[in-house]
């Protein structure tokens, strides 16, 4: 072999050089941690009011701001009533402070101004629903939808932004408060593989293959893709927005409209705004029955789950052999994610407990080893106060709503 022709043909050994570089350009892609994820908050099914003003004047800064956070949860809760029956805000029950202390789980500032004596601001009050619910006669079951995996596309300079960047969209369903919906929504960070996985290619592709394995994979049945396409009038002028709510695999538009936001300031409440509307249409296609799951995203119609009496399952507890079952729940933080695991090794007939795929503000999955067959597990879960759905070969589950306390007389 001559000269010319060993520095033709690659060696082996300049094949590995480039082959480790590009794993190195896309490890390092990924590992940029800080140029992307934004966890989504609060997808726990709070009541929300919004946009409560107080003015309170009192002898020092400190005393104002705890006498406004108070009558801000008295006008809250005569909002919310009044929102929830229809009635004027005079209608409402009259609580005590105490009661109030004990509904309201958070307090959101909007915009406060603070002197020595006065307390200016708009606030938003989130009331706990189970707490909440009997107080307001809110009672029956409220249709949800399924699981919706949720990939936001942000339309900028002609070129398409999902989960690569952060960005404003991103931002704003991060910041949207999913628990007042009836839409199931499934949020995710944006770290990890997801801009791989959940990118605007993705969302125009017709496959329906790779949709399963991508709604497996986080814990969904269908998608929603909501878009906007952002015109800049000039550096920090006047953005205009036009949005697109799409739907399933095929990207079928359920809503389009325009906004626009006077400067660039403006662009997040302007994104918020887009968003609210978004899932406000979402929720009439779910209401006019239009928001079902694409059939051909279903693998296989799972059977309908056989009853069998409990003490025939933990009479065959000893004589079943080990099942690996995957278990996907809601772990929005650290704290859910430890409780759920160790809820989980409580469990009669669970032998050992693995995170197989980690995700705080969404679904993680665990690998659970049970000494026993997959009925029998459904009704131990069950016992101990979770509700238990199929998920892709194995159960997905949740906390069941507490009883409403009895409502005082």
């Amino acid at each position: 072999m001559t000269i010319a022709e060993r520095i033709s043909r690659p060696t082996p050994i300049i094949a590995l050089l480039a082959a480790l570089c590009a794993a190195g350009v896309l490890w390092a892609q990924l590992e940029r941690g800080d140029q992307r994820g934004v966890n989504p908050i609060d997808g726990s099914g709070s009541y929300e009011v919004s946009g409560v003003e107080v003015d309170i004047a009192a002898r020092d800064a400190e005393t104002a701001r705890s006498a406004g956070w108070r009558a801000a949860q008295r006008k809250g809760w005569a909002m919310l009533w009044a929102r929830t029956n229809g009635q004027p805000e005079a209608a409402a029950p009259r609580l005590p402070d105490s009661t109030l202390d004990s509904i309201a789980g958070a307090i959101v500032v909007e915009h406060e101004q603070i002197s020595a004596h006065r307390y200016i601001a708009s606030l938003g009050i989130l009331f706990d629903r189970a707490r909440t619910g009997e107080l307001l006669g809110a009672k029956g079951a409220v249709r949800r939808s399924a699981p919706m995996l949720v990939i936001p596309i942000e339309w900028s300079g002609g070129a398409p932004i999902s989960f690569e960047l952060r960005n404003q969209w991103q931002k704003a369903w991060a910041r949207f408060r999913s628990g007042n919906s009836p839409v199931d929504y499934v949020r995710v960070s944006g770290t990890g593989a997801d801009p791989i996985l959940l990118n605007a290619a993705q969302t125009r592709r017709p496959g329906r293959g790779w949709w399963r394995m991508l709604l497996d994979q986080y814990g969904a049945a269908d998608i929603v893709v909501p878009e906007v396409a952002l015109q800049r009038q000039w550096p920090g002028g006047p953005v205009i927005g036009t949005f697109t709510a799409r739907h399933g695999p095929d990207g079928k538009i359920v809503d389009s409209f325009t906004l626009r936001a006077e400067t660039s300031e403006g662009l997040p409440a302007m994104l918020d705004k887009g968003a609210a509307r978004i899932d406000a249409a979402y929720v009439r296609a779910l209401q006019a029955g239009e928001l079902r799951a694409d059939p051909t995203l279903v693998i296989e119609n799972a059977p309908a789950a056989e009853e069998i009496p409990i003490d025939d399952v933990l009479g065959q507890l000893a004589q079943a052999a080990s099942t690996v079952v995957p278990i996907q729940v809601d772990t929005p933080d650290s704290v859910m994610l430890r409780s759920a695991e160790a809820a989980l090794r409580g469990v009669t007939g669970i032998t050992s407990v693995e995170t197989a795929s980690l995700a705080l503000g969404g679904v993680s999955t665990f690998r659970v080893n049970f000494a026993g067959p997959v009925p029998a597990l459904r009704e131990q879960l069950i016992s101990r106060g979770w509700q238990v759905e199929d998920a892709g070969g194995g159960l997905r589950i949740r906390r069941a709503p507490p009883a409403p306390p009895a409502s005082a007389r």
